[in-house]
């Protein structure tokens, strides 16, 4: 218990508790639990993106082609949906999933069979999908009256008072937390991404390790694609453009290490939540939505400093320890 209240986690805790305490000190509407949930469906997005990005991130990558994966995603979905409304909705998930895990699997096979830095091949990934979606669509959007009931209805159907998004997210968060903590594959994700060196002769193949990063951190996304496009009714050639950086925000929040190796999924979603509260009460407390963009850059900034800044004071400790006992 002590070192939980030691943890980032129980100091995110600590800070989304206090940030709630201000807002409802000038809104008391804010906290009512009809409105929390409101919020929380609204984070849903970035909390499922934010869990692929997590373990991508646990591995030594970055994955900056999330949201232009989402949007090829959605895009495709919108314009299947509206040329042929008769489809049902599990193939429209099997379509989008399939097709996110094909976008991550690109970007995966890029990193193992060709060395090329992470953050080169999703740079070049996420131009070249944003460009297929203006290329398929005419840069015309598909727009609410084109999509059937069905389509658009399945995210926000309510199952025991919440929609089927926030369902969604939940189920996500819960069979990712046993994925790192039970599975072989969970731990590969820590191995490869603390040690590259070390987890080579423990046997752990680090290029596949980080491809199926890639193609988890890719499904997810493309599940979220139809999920926003039916939600928002509308999928056009920006959708969630610059959304990557939020999805970056939540992860180094919620203390994963860029470096890679260090983090939980509890953190990044409570990282994913303190945006979302954030996003939220900006209108309410008469700040424009669109310091958001300042505010998770300056996040990113701030948390990555105080990462380092933990990382060093662990090593004097470590040093002081070894002293100790030469």
């Amino acid at each position: 218990m002590t070192q939980f209240l030691k943890s980032r986690e129980a100091l995110l805790i600590a800070v989304i508790v206090a940030l709630l305490a201000l807002i409802a000190s000038r809104f008391p509407a804010f906290i009512e639990p009809s409105n929390l949930s409101k919020v929380f469906n609204d984070t849903s997005p970035l909390i499922l993106l934010a869990i692929g990005q997590t373990l991508v991130i646990l591995t030594r990558c970055i994955d900056l082609s999330v949201a232009a994966n989402l949007a090829l995603t959605g895009m495709v979905c919108a314009m299947l949906n509206a040329s042929m409304p008769g489809i049902p909705i599990p193939v429209i998930l099997a379509i989008a999933v399939s097709m996110g895990a094909v976008m991550g699997a690109i970007n995966g096979l890029l990193v193992w069979t060709l060395s090329i830095p992470p953050i080169v091949v999703t740079l070049g990934t996420m131009t070249i999908y944003r460009g297929i979606i203006f290329v398929i669509s005419g840069g015309e959007w598909v727009n609410s009256h084109e999509m059937s009931a069905a389509f658009t209805g399945f995210p926000r159907a309510e199952v025991l008072g919440l929609p089927m998004l926030s369902w969604i997210a939940i189920i996500a968060v819960a069979m990712f937390l046993l994925v790192i903590a039970r599975t072989p594959l969970g731990r590969a994700f820590y191995a490869v991404g603390g040690n590259p060196n070390a987890a080579v002769y423990t046997g752990l193949n680090v290029g596949r390790t980080q491809f199926w990063a890639f193609v988890i951190s890719g499904t997810l996304a493309g599940l979220t694609g139809y999920l926003w496009v039916a939600r928002y009714a509308v999928a056009y050639v920006d959708i969630a453009g610059g959304f990557e950086l939020e999805v970056v925000a939540a992860c180094v929040i919620g203390g994963i290490s860029i470096a890679g190796g260090a983090g939980t999924i509890l953190g990044t979603l409570l990282g994913a939540l303190f945006l979302g509260i954030v996003k939220n009460a900006l209108p309410v407390i008469g700040i424009s939505p669109f310091w958001q963009l300042a505010i998770s850059g300056s996040a990113i900034v701030i948390a990555v400093a105080f990462n380092a800044r933990a990382s060093r004071t662990k090593g004097r400790i470590i040093l002081k320890r070894a002293e100790g006992t030469a």
